[in-house]
């Protein structure tokens, strides 16, 4: 393989400098010899190139895989957890500026594969407070459960029944873990690992898609392009299929016995292994940016575009750049002026600017939806994390790569022209919302939960309030509120701990354990026994099927929603003057990076911490992550957010549409490249469309791969 990369190097070296002779007199042997140093240079990259699209778009999804993991095992809100995933952005916005000026001018595979390297260290660096925190997860178990000898009564009536030792030996081990605790804020790490991922990420999509422009044939640059972005919507179904096996593994794997593990992934306090997937992703960038350095920094043009004068914007950028290097003070004014043009030109069309607004509130939506769904899944309808990653990964990803490609084949099949685009794209959003609009009748009602959903006789009422969980039958009990330590009862109701249920004594020890003589299990109307087991008590029957029926329509809305991505993106490009598409891009990738990237992860996240009934307490006091949401309120707010946003997304989509229609010529013109009145038909202006094969293989947007 090292031989290999080597003569791969040599090779190209030895082609790099293009003859300055290219008269007639080159032999048929030698072009032809050009022409598959070329190709053959050209397909290395591109092969290194989807590879990487392939480990960050993993990286990125698994990230959005464990975000109820890390929440759980670092005892922190949504609201943090949407501040450590927003962190992502602000990493690319960091150095874009600089990666895409100064790029340009360096060896644009090895800064590629820096790239790699830092997105690698940012990856493992997430994993690491698995090892520096320097205790296991603990969560909360009667003492009786955690396979003890010592048998004790949930309801220590009388505190002087359990074992001196075993009381001072709990509390020294939590002033021990308070010490350690206290000081440490361990997400941190996870923080600083995903702004580095973002960093690390920065250069790939705007060097190497200008490579492949620069060096590839003019006719296969876009199919190259679409092979590279249909390697990105693979790595996301990867990405939640590996948070899937994670998941099911127990987070302390290798470094505890696992038979001493009471709880069972169904738990609300389960914990998977998220680290091992954040190494293995790690592991897969480093192998990704090896073969970036050992490219070289230029390849031998195409014969067919050696005497073009339409090269790429990036290659004239580079050349006049050069020439230009001493350049006089009123040169670089004139310059500074051409670009206050640009601006006043691009923030003077009224279709760039209403569909940009669109778009980043639609994003809001999106991004903030994909980034809870996980959660929204486990919480609605008592899914498992393991479960919840595999079902995303194997069935919404892929309806979203369709529906992409979809919405492509119909411009392509109708020669759809910009005002069709437009109609295309508003068609999608409406009816995806549409659809959204159903999920809200496919929830699941509240788990009976004593205290919080239903009161200690059986009579439905929500509170969070933490004086509920006390009733006459658990008064002569020394319990505590701030526990979570869930039993089912006998009745079908989930009691918030055996003390709080009641309970005398118990038996068995670890998942076996079993609690007898619980008095609030005894007063319930529907009690026929007093007994409880451990572990909260399933949702209602009627819960798996409204799982499915959200599955069903969850696809269907996640294709229809993907069907306008392209057309929309198709919009964007042929409402702007051609010599602005560069700037405007750059302008609207910013936007949605800075106005929906950023903040609609946080945001969603404070929305969804109000719904919350139980929170978790921390060692050390002070509160935790939620263990138990309120199922209504949080389907109301998690989908009613969702409706919101892409509702006003699709008033500014129905304005950009008016505008188009009001610019527009009659049936046999079309709207032109700068937005005014043009005299070429739709069918006949086809500079107007973009090439077939890359209307359908191109197309990218901001979190394309995560639009679930």
């Amino acid at each position: 393989m090292e031989t290999s990369s080597k003569e791969n190097t040599h090779f190209f070296s030895n082609n790099t400098v293009l003859p300055v002779d290219r008269s007639s007199f080159k032999s048929e042997s030698s072009a032809s010899k050009e022409k598959q140093s070329c190709c053959g240079g050209i397909k290395i990259f591109l092969g290194a190139l989807s590879f990487v699209y392939f480990a960050k778009a993993l990286s990125g999804s698994y990230l959005k895989s464990t975000i109820t993991q890390i929440e759980r095992r670092f005892d922190i809100p949504s609201s943090l957890v949407g501040v450590i995933d927003g962190s992502f952005e602000i990493g690319n916005l960091l150095i874009i500026i600089l990666v895409s000026y100064f790029g340009a001018k360096l060896h644009r595979p090895r800064i590629i594969g820096a790239g790699c390297l830092i997105m690698s260290a940012g990856t493992f660096l997430i994993a690491m407070p698995q090892f520096f925190m320097g205790r296991r997860y603990r969560y909360e178990r009667f003492p009786s459960t955690i396979n003890s000898t010592v048998s004790l009564s949930p309801c220590l009536q009388d505190k002087s029944q359990t074992p001196l030792s075993a009381l001072e030996k709990s509390q020294a081990k939590i002033n021990a873990g308070c010490e350690k605790e206290a000081g440490s804020s361990m997400w941190i790490y996870v923080l600083l690992g995903n702004l580095l991922r973002g960093i690390g990420e920065t250069p790939i999509q705007p060097l190497g898609i200008t490579y492949i422009d620069d060096y590839a044939v003019e006719e296969n640059a876009a199919l190259y392009i679409g092979c590279v972005q249909t390697v990105a919507i693979i790595g996301p179904i990867f990405g939640f299929l590996l948070g899937s096996l994670c998941a099911k593994l127990y987070v302390d794997i290798g470094f505890v016995d696992l038979d001493s593990v009471t709880i069972s992934p169904k738990d609300v306090q389960w914990v998977g292994a998220w680290w091992l997937g954040y190494l293995i992703a790690g592991l897969i960038s480093i192998l990704a940016g090896i073969p970036f350095w050992f490219l070289p920094k230029h390849l031998p043009k195409p014969e067919s575009r050696k005497d073009s004068s339409t090269s790429s914007e990036h290659s004239r950028f580079i050349t006049e750049e050069s020439k230009d290097q001493r350049a006089s003070y009123w040169q670089q004014a004139k310059l500074a002026e051409m670009a206050k043009g640009k601006s006043l030109d691009l923030f003077g069309n009224p279709v760039y600017i209403l569909y940009l607004c669109a778009s980043i509130i639609q994003f809001n939506s999106l991004i903030g939806m994909v980034t809870y769904k996980p959660k929204y899944i486990e919480q609605q309808y008592g899914q498992t994390s393991s479960k919840t990653n595999f079902v995303i990964g194997l069935i919404n990803i892929p309806a979203v790569a369709f529906g992409i490609f979809s919405g492509g084949l119909i411009m392509k099949k109708f020669g759809v022209g910009v005002l069709g685009a437009a109609k295309l794209s508003l068609g999608s959003s409406f009816f995806g919302y549409l659809l959204l609009l159903s999920l809200f009748a496919m929830g699941c009602e509240n788990s009976d939960v004593a205290g919080l959903t239903v009161s200690y006789h059986g009579a439905k009422a929500t509170t969070g309030s933490e004086h509920g969980l006390f009733s006459e039958c658990n008064s002569g009990c020394s319990c505590s509120s701030s526990d979570w330590d869930p039993v089912c009862g006998e009745n079908g109701v989930t009691y918030v701990s055996a003390c709080l249920a009641g309970c005398q004594a118990s038996s068995g020890s670890g998942k076996n354990s079993v609690f007898f003589n619980c008095s609030c299990v005894g007063i319930f109307e529907s009690s026929q026994s007093s007994s409880a087991v451990v572990g909260p008590c399933q949702k209602g029957n009627e819960c798996p099927k409204m799982f499915l029926y959200f599955l069903v329509i969850s696809v269907i809305t996640s294709y229809t929603l993907s069907v306008g991505g392209t057309p929309g993106y198709i919009l964007l490009l042929r409402c702007i003057k051609p010599h602005l598409k560069s700037f405007a891009l750059g302008i609207y990738t910013l936007a949605i990076r800075v106005l929906a990237g950023i903040p609609a992860p946080v945001y969603f996240g404070v929305a969804i911490d109000t719904t919350c009934l139980k929170w978790g307490s921390k060692r050390c006091g002070g509160r935790g992550a939620c263990r138990l949401y309120d199922s209504s309120a949080l389907r109301y707010v998690y989908l009613g957010l969702t409706l919101v946003l892409g509702t006003v997304s699709i008033f500014f989509s129905v304005a950009v549409l008016g505008v188009l229609r009001k610019r527009s010529s009659p049936p046999d013109e079309t709207l032109s490249a700068n937005g005014e009145r043009g005299a070429c038909g739709t069918k006949s202006r086809k500079d107007n469309l973009v090439n077939s094969d890359q209307l359908i293989q191109s197309t990218y947007w901001p979190e394309k791969e995560t639009r679930l």
